[in-house]
């Protein structure tokens, strides 16, 4: 019998949007080829990002923050399964975790204990025409592992 540690898994970046969509499928494909589990983040930090305006409360949620999160969660949910549907192949044990802060440094943490760091070329801010967004760059410039940067698909082509 052997006492083999359990394999690291795999980080990807994700915010649920299809500009997401080819790093969470590479890093879902190479989860399979690798064996390991894969580990889905999303940073969010709404209190700095609408803070200047006045939000109404919602009925059954305690506030926004709460009511937003629930939201990226779902979408980041819905953007794993239908990767999975996309990419077929051995089932992965998926972890989602949806954490305030901000979206470079949250990464940097949650891969600690990570094999690998997947991230898409750039997010769904201001910046969009950017190669390499904020986050991207700042996690290549300080992550201790491994990082593979996804490039977006083209506008009007499947990735």
């Amino acid at each position: 019998m052997t006492n083999a540690a359990p394999l690291a898994p795999i980080v990807v970046g994700t915010d649920g949007s299809p500009a997401s969509g080819p790093a969470v499928r590479f890093a879902l494909q190479e989860s399979q080829l690798r064996g390991t589990g894969l580990r889905a983040i999303c940073a969010y930090d709404f209190t700095t990002r609408y803070s200047g305006f006045e939000w109404p409360m919602v009925s059954g949620f305690q506030d926004l923050d709460t009511q937003l999160r629930d939201i990226t969660l779902e979408a980041v949910t819905k953007a794993l399964e239908e990767a999975r549907e996309q990419v077929g192949g051995a089932p992965v044990e998926v972890e989602i975790r949806v954490e305030a802060g901000r979206p470079s440094q949250v990464l940097l943490d949650a891969s600690e204990d990570a094999c690998l760091l997947v991230v898409g070329s750039r997010g769904s801010g201001a910046w969009g025409r950017l190669t390499l967004g904020s986050t991207s760059t700042e996690v290549v410039h300080h992550a201790h592992l491994l990082v593979v940067v996804v490039p977006g698909g083209q506008p009007g082509r499947a990735s």
